[in-house]
């Protein structure tokens, strides 16, 4: 639970340029005092810190004095995609630049060589030098700056690899070029092409590898652009275009076919179908008419209505949902923190073995120069550039992509819980049935049915239960008695004066003693059918009881049956009887059952599956899931429930349908999986070629050149594999079963 009297703010960072950056940055966050938690994300270049009585100026200042730039982010999606994009066009322009520089730069040094000129080599050198000067120092500025802010601060990073790497090329061939008899001769081996063409490669993955993440944000980007810019409301009588930011609770708006509801509110006059499909990935249409609430942002498909405005601004759903798939974006899962703590020990190692690389050629008399094209080879594939993008793409995409389809995911620790599920909880009452439950049954001895019926409909008139609801719901008219003394016993039942009659109506805990052996019998034979039974108990005598059915929902078996699939338990917890409880988890084949727990031993009945050492879920939409939903490893809360449910889970169901629960897990599944397949790609990448770079077997093959082109590739790499992501839902592997689960889905009319 966050500490009282906390704030929270986000900086965005410029200047980090791989994994070790993120830790370094971090670490000086944390180490200010009254820094409760600072997190770094290096794909969307943002710190997350929770503080207490902190300035902002120190936040930022902090992040200055480790060699960066730091600012308090906009929150506005669309300046920071504009600013991105301008980055894009920045790194695109030197790209290209370098490369025709590059391009050049190799031809002539190819021509001279192989054919000859009549032109003196070192005039041949001089060019080159004109060429490639350019390169080093306007395509490659922000590498020098990056390395020379970062050596400042008594540290390195990528830049510093890069700058070094490169740096030695292109002065070694300066020197050979204008004082080679410093080195020993007039026929020195000069290296421009290689410093030139490495700075080209990196931009090339740079350019790359900003055009991929930019593609990470698009959900967001999505969900931003539903809102419309205007809104038409009326005032005085008359129809007005005003900006959405400035609507104001109690407005009346007007909207018509075709067009976005602006913000959230209540119809007030009208009838249309509304496509909500965007926010609650449900693509039937809903019918809204007055009284009915609509979602800014939805689509308003056919009828003209009007309605009141009850959330503007941030209190809207759409900007709760932005807001929470921001931070989700944002967030860091565990898995990425082992990545974060290699990563900042790596670059002070790399300098190392690029050392080590140089002196040992030298000892072993290859020559000055094949120890410093191995040693820059070293430099430049070593940048661990791949580590720090790993995880955070994968993470950015996959809760992207699970807003898309109703699924908000709250953070990448949620991911990562979700995929080592062992069992899965779901509630019974709303989240495995319909939650509207009909009375089927009414048993009486001494008093007549509809005589009980009425006094036990104007009992429950004040209460809120399901079970409740269906009693009055299940009377003809409206002619109910006054109830008195009304008093709900969470988990049993209520007490009320009604017609000046003391009425017990509840389950046997409520009733106790008063339930003798003959009524016991009646209810066991309606719980045999999977029926709730409530004793009614008139001036502490049994009268009579009510059987209550709630009908499953339609997608309840597809859920266990899709679970099970997965090797993930399924556990049903109610409050109902054990007979009732037994004989829905019969009918969906349910693996345990909890039943007659109070809403407050819900929480309890978690924790006793966590201590057999189980990462349990739980499923619920009430607000006496809560604890249970805060206890789980990972809870998952209808978007159908309430707010507390909402905010007590770490992840929210919009559309309230329960195959969003195997879409939850599946998408977690797949976005660890993804995870790893970059971890362990961007380790094995350095693992295995810094070895073979400094062992000189690099050379025949390009040495230095292909080092930049191999560092840059597996950036690409790690970001395009996330990217995949977006396309989860829509089509995949083999012996999943997600062509079976879309026949499903479209039987049911439900898109996951």
């Amino acid at each position: 639970m966050m500490e009282q009297n906390t704030h929270q703010t986000t900086l965005a960072v410029r200047g980090m340029s791989c994994a070790a950056c993120v830790a370094r940055v971090e670490k000086a966050l944390s180490a200010i005092p009254g820094v409760v938690e600072a997190n770094v994300n290096f794909a969307t270049h943002e710190a997350s810190v929770r503080f207490q009585d902190v300035e902002i100026s120190v936040l930022t200042q902090a992040v200055e004095n480790a060699g960066y730039e730091a600012q308090v982010a906009s929150g506005d999606v669309r300046a920071d995609q504009a600013e991105r994009d301008a980055d894009v066009l920045v790194l695109r322009n030197r790209f290209v630049v370098g490369a025709v520089l590059s391009g050049l730069i190799m031809v002539v040094g190819m021509t001279h060589m192989m054919w000859g000129v009549a032109i003196a080599s070192w005039q041949i050198h001089a060019l080159l030098f004109v060429l490639a000067t350019p390169v080093q120092f306007w395509c490659g500025w922000q590498f020098l700056k990056g390395a020379w802010s970062i050596t400042r601060h008594g540290s390195a990073d990528m830049n510093s690899l890069i700058a070094v790497g490169t740096l030695a090329a292109y002065g070694y061939s300066s020197v050979a070029t204008f004082a080679p008899q410093i080195l020993g001769g007039q026929n020195v081996q000069i290296y421009f092409d290689t410093s030139a063409m490495i700075i080209a490669l990196v931009l090339l993955g740079r350019w790359l590898e900003a055009r991929a993440k930019g593609q990470t944000s698009d959900a967001i980007r999505k969900l931003m652009d539903l809102r419309p810019d205007t809104a038409c409301v009326i005032r005085n009588g008359k129809e007005v275009d005003v900006p959405v930011e400035q609507l104001m609770m109690g407005d009346v708006i007007r909207v018509r076919p075709g067009e976005n509801i602006p913000v959230d509110g209540t119809v007030q006059e009208g009838h249309s179908t509304v496509d909500e499909a965007m926010l609650t990935g449900e693509p039937i249409p809903v019918d809204k008419g007055v009284g009915d609430r609509v979602i800014g942002g939805t689509l308003n498909k056919t009828g003209s209505f009007t309605f009141e405005a009850t959330q503007v601004g941030a209190d809207t759903v759409l900007a709760r949902i932005v807001d929470m798939v921001q931070k989700a974006q944002g967030s860091k899962a565990p898995i990425q923190r082992q990545a974060d703590r290699v990563a900042s020990i790596f670059v002070p190692i790399i300098f190392g073995v690029a050392t080590l690389t140089c002196v040992a050629w030298w000892l072993v008399g290859a020559g000055f120069e094949v120890a410093l094209i191995n040693t820059v080879a070293v430099l430049i594939i070593a940048c661990p550039c791949a580590m720090g993008l790993a995880t955070p793409t994968a993470i950015m995409v996959g809760t992207g992509r699970g807003a898309e389809l109703g699924v908000l995911i709250k953070g990448g620790d949620v991911l990562e819980q979700a995929y080592q599920l062992h069992a899965v909880i779901l509630d019974k009452t709303g989240t495995l049935t319909v939650g509207e439950p009909q009375v089927t049954d009414v048993v009486v001895d001494g008093v007549d049915k509809e005589e009980l019926l009425k006094l036990a409909a104007s009992a429950e008139r004040g209460s809120e239960h399901p079970l409740g609801e269906a009693i009055v719901r299940a009377m003809a008219d409206d002619d109910f008695y006054e109830a008195k003394d009304f008093d709900a016993v969470p988990g049993q039942g209520i007490l009320a004066m009604v017609a000046g009659k003391r009425i017990r109506l509840g389950n046997r805990r409520l009733l106790g003693a008063l339930v003798d052996e003959r009524w016991t019998q009646k209810a066991e034979a309606l719980e045999l059918d999977g029926k709730t039974v409530m004793f009614v108990a008139i001036d502490d005598v049994v009268v009579g009881l009510i059987g209550v059915s709630d009908v499953l929902k339609d997608e309840a078996q597809a859920l266990v049956d899709g679970l099970h699939k997965m090797d993930i338990e399924v556990a049903l917890v109610t409050g109902d009887n054990k007979r009732t409880a037994q004989a829905v988890a019969q009918a969906l084949g349910i693996d345990r059952v909890l039943a007659e727990v109070l809403p407050e031993d819900k929480a309890e009945q978690v924790k006793k599956l966590q201590q057999d050492g189980k990462c349990v879920g739980m499923v619920g939409d009430g607000i006496n899931d809560a604890p249970a939903l805060a206890q789980a490893d990972v809870g998952i809360a209808l978007g159908t429930g309430t707010d507390v449910a909402i905010e007590s889970a770490g992840i929210t169901l919009m559309s309230g349908h329960l195959l969003g629960v195997q879409t939850a897990i599946m998408l977690s599944r797949q976005t660890m999986r993804i995870i790893r397949q970059n971890l362990f790609w961007a380790f094995a990448y350095n693992t295995l070629l810094v070895p073979v770079a400094a062992l000189g077997l690099l050379n025949p093959l390009g040495g230095p050149m292909l080092a930049a082109g191999a560092m840059a590739l597996s950036s690409v790499s790690v970001v395009s594999n996330a990217l995949r992501l977006r396309r989860f839902g829509r089509g995949g592997k083999k012996g999943e079963g997600r062509r079976e689960k879309r026949r499903q889905r479209q039987n049911r009319r439900i898109d996951e």
